[in-house]
């Protein structure tokens, strides 16, 4: 008989919430970890930037404190302190999740895990042998190393050695333009660093709508940020603490001299030394490969979260760990749909989206209406003197369905949970249009958005 009804190797957000989901259900269930419980997201992703980025955005507010009536002299900034915060943020999480797994009866076992057969886990380190009736891989991803851009943890950095960096640096290069890139973008620039953003594609957050992406070039230029998109980064050297880094786009070469260098681009995942070879675990392009139910070609062995190369996405993971167990548990779980998987970018100003741009739903065969609703046109945001940005939805034209929503401006990513939950009850722009939202929030921006679907918004 098995020790366990399912092994997770992993403790990310998406290993932790299967075996916590497990646990609900009633399976006995164990996680491994060979390094910290929470994975990146909780210690070296999600959390501690986004704790970071609230600092930068109590900077931004001190620095135009004069539009608010309020003068003061000899504002001092302490990122080593915005440092210190970001780690108790994450301590508290993590302690949370380690109470979670104790309350749901979920072993954590300290070891590398290596998959020996279907049925068995090898816990390195721990000395251990688990036989188990499910398995489920959860070790994420990590750092692809590209040639031309030589990690060395300190002048050439990822976002881990970013996360502890006490001081800003003075200039930087970013290399990609993404969530990642936009977001540390924002988070140094407030500190007073010199930023340029280099991006391959054509326009910043190249996967967002692109007057999304126009939208945030526009805001980043005014706040100091240089964008250098459609380059390419040819090499970086460095030279004691300095890098020099080249450029080339359609205007030429060009050489960028820099305190340091952020990576934000390339990932792979962590499938390396696991046991894969010996069981016949089908990977793909340096990711497992899974069905609909995270199951790989050996049915009791599953895949969730950024190992799978979906959607390197935190809470992609977590949906996939509940798919998973729910799956091994008898359930009928409905298969996640990607297209309508949310996007949180948290810069300033914030970027939100899911579903198809508007672009993509053409592509598709979709005829579409657009509505869209600024900012500026708000009595929230006003008041809040935000007043970048806008709600775009895409609809289509013919039954009414929402297509996809494409945000800029503050706190959209709080938005996007109604304008799912939308979606999953298959609402149409009237619907979301006709209910009443209270006034004045910023929600009301999604009503106004539906309603110019149909040229029918009250408020411009």
């Amino acid at each position: 008989m098995a020790d366990y009804d399912v092994v997770v190797i992993g403790s990310g957000v998406g290993g932790y919430v299967a075996a916590i989901r497990a646990g609900q259900l009633g399976m006995k269930a164990a996680v491994i970890e060979r390094a910290e419980i929470g994975g990146t997201c909780l210690n070296w992703g999600c959390i501690p930037s986004k704790a970071l980025l609230r600092n930068a955005e109590v900077v931004s507010l001190l620095q135009h404190a004069d539009d608010f009536g309020i003068s003061f002299d000899n504002l001092q900034l302490d990122f080593g302190k915005a440092i210190d915060r970001s780690r108790q943020v994450v301590k508290r999480l993590t302690d949370g999740v380690g109470f979670l797994l104790k309350k749901n009866n979920v072993e954590v076992i300290e070891g590398l895990g290596t998959i020996k057969d279907a049925n068995t886990v090898e816990v390195q380190r721990a000395g251990r042998t688990l036989s188990t009736k499910n398995i489920i891989i959860a070790t994420g991803a990590r750092f692809r190393q590209l040639p031309n851009l030589p990690i060395d943890g300190k002048t050439v950095i990822t976002s881990r050695e970013a996360l502890e960096l006490r001081e800003p640096p003075g200039r930087v290069v970013i290399v990609g333009a993404g969530a990642t890139g936009a977001e540390f973008g924002y988070l140094w620039s407030k500190y007073g660093s010199e930023v340029t953003l280099v991006e391959l594609l054509p326009r910043v957050v190249p996967n967002e709508d692109e007057e999304v992406s126009s939208q945030l070039e526009r805001s980043f230029r005014r706040q100091g940020i240089k964008s250098m998109t459609g380059s390419s980064v040819d090499e970086v050297k460095v030279s004691g603490n300095t890098a020099t880094v080249t450029v080339t786009n359609e205007k030429g070469t060009t050489e960028i001299e820099c305190d340091k260098v952020l990576v934000a681009v390339g990932a792979q995942g962590n499938i390396d030394g696991i046991g894969l070879e010996t069981t016949g675990v089908e990977t793909e392009r340096g990711y497992v490969t899974v069905g609909e139910m995270m199951q790989t070609n050996i049915d009791n062995i599953y895949a969730i979260g950024d190992v799978t190369g979906k959607m390197l996405l935190a809470h992609v993971a977590s949906a996939q760990g509940v798919t998973a167990v729910e799956h091994m548990a008898g359930l009928e779980p409905q298969p996640l749909d990607y297209d309508y998987i949310p996007r949180a970018t948290y810069c300033r100003p914030q970027v939100g989206s899911f579903g198809l741009t508007e672009a993509q739903a053409v592509e598709r065969g979709y005829t579409v209406k657009v509505g869209k609703f600024p900012f500026i046109a708000s009595g929230k945001a006003l008041a809040l003197a935000e007043t970048e940005g806008f709600v775009k939805v895409v609809v289509d034209e013919e039954i009414g369905d929402i297509l996809g929503a494409h945000m800029i401006g503050a706190e959209v990513t709080e938005l996007l949970g109604e304008l799912g939950m939308a979606r999953l009850l298959e609402s149409t722009n009237k619907e979301l249009g006709w209910l009443v939202h209270p006034h004045p929030t910023l929600s009301e921006t999604i009503k106004e958005a539906a309603l110019a679907a149909d040229g029918e918004a009250i408020h411009i």
